[in-house]
């Protein structure tokens, strides 16, 4: 009978663990869910069908008068006379389930803003008036893909420079490890500060600049991981044999060294999430008008009495901080080497 393979059985192991397993599945549906926001959450109708023509209003835009307006500015498709001609008359259109995008702000409400919950607003608005739903969809979107990112980029720096210091230790180990207390007692919220001052806002500047401080906690991990591997048996006989630094590296310790790598990412990918939660918070993050849960968060703190804001965006980051907790305990169970006979 084939034997099954190590990678096998910590899938198993993770399988058998039903909360961490059915935390990935619900996290990665979100995720999947909230790529196609645009068709789930959006202003303009997925496709109109008028006076015998098609328009596709969710890729382009179309003047007033293209739909019987008086004007060549485009389309508002929530004006309740633009809505009323595109939907008799024998013309129809397909709208999104919730008929708002992130900047939208309904000129036609009955409630002032911020508004509770209602029929037109599932979870109500903002003190802008924007819809509290379409903000969540696209700053969950945004907080998970920023998250990813940076995870990515902080195990490619963190594998790299661990790996370099654990396998050639000595002078190399030295200077890395001197740098490394350098640069992790340079002050991180205060460059973001002064940065913020210099250029403008952007979610490209907020990665490049998290992504300076992030890698050093998982460097670390590597590099003991590597500082043990290299003294293995096998890694002996591949230099006796001249197998060179960069193969022995990639092809035979580093398979070995990812135990740590692999169990950190959920935890890793939150601290990124709350980052990016706490600089929008405090007004450092993302651009003002981009949708973010932290942004959402400093309107409830302002709006005590708009209490849905507050309720529906916390909810939303802790199942979201939750998944991520519940898949990395399952993941650190699975690869745990004491549950290897399980």
């Amino acid at each position: 009978m084939r034997s099954e393979s190590p990678g096998a059985r910590a899938w198993r192991r993770f399988k058998a663990n039903r909360l961490g397993f059915w935390s990935l599945v619900i996290f990665c549906g979100l995720v999947a869910v909230s790529l196609f926001a645009e068709v789930l959450s959006n202003d303009r109708p997925l496709l109109v069908r008028y006076q015998g023509a098609f328009y596709v209003p969710l890729v382009h835009d179309y003047p007033e008068k293209t739909f019987g307006g008086d004007f060549e500015t485009p389309t508002d498709y929530l004006d309740p006379l633009i809505k009323d001609r595109i939907t008799h008359g024998g013309n129809w259109a397909i709208y999104a389930p919730n008929p708002y995008g992130p900047s939208t702000l309904n000129y036609f409400a009955e409630l002032p803003n911020p508004a509770p919950p209602s029929k037109e607003n599932f979870l109500g608005t903002d003190e802008r008036g924007r819809d509290l739903l379409a903000q969540l969809i696209y700053g969950f979107r945004l907080d998970v893909l920023f998250g990813l990112a940076l995870t990515a980029i902080g195990v490619v720096i963190g594998v790299a420079t661990g790996a370099v210091q654990g396998y050639f230790g000595g002078r190399t180990d030295l200077a890395f490890q001197r740098f490394i207390e350098i640069w992790g007692s340079m002050p991180e919220l205060y460059l973001l500060i002064i940065f913020s001052a210099i250029f403008a806002p952007s979610v490209g500047l907020l990665l490049v600049l998290l992504s300076l401080f992030g890698w050093m906690g998982l460097s670390d991990y590597v590099r003991a991981e590597f500082l043990r591997n290299r003294q293995m048996d096998y890694v002996r006989g591949a230099r006796s044999l001249g197998v060179r630094n960069g193969r022995i590296i990639w092809r035979h310790i580093l398979p070995n060294s990812m135990t740590p790598v692999v169990t950190f990412l959920p935890f890793r990918m939150s601290a990124a999430i709350l980052a990016l939660t706490s600089l929008d918070f405090l007004g450092l993050g993302v651009p003002p008008g981009t949708p973010s849960i932290g942004e959402l968060l400093s309107q409830g703190k302002a709006n005590l009495d708009a209490w849905w804001i507050s309720v529906s965006t916390f909810a939303a980051l802790v199942l979201t901080l939750l998944l991520l907790t519940f898949m990395g305990d399952a993941l650190r169970d699975a690869l745990d080497p004491r549950k290897a006979d399980q």
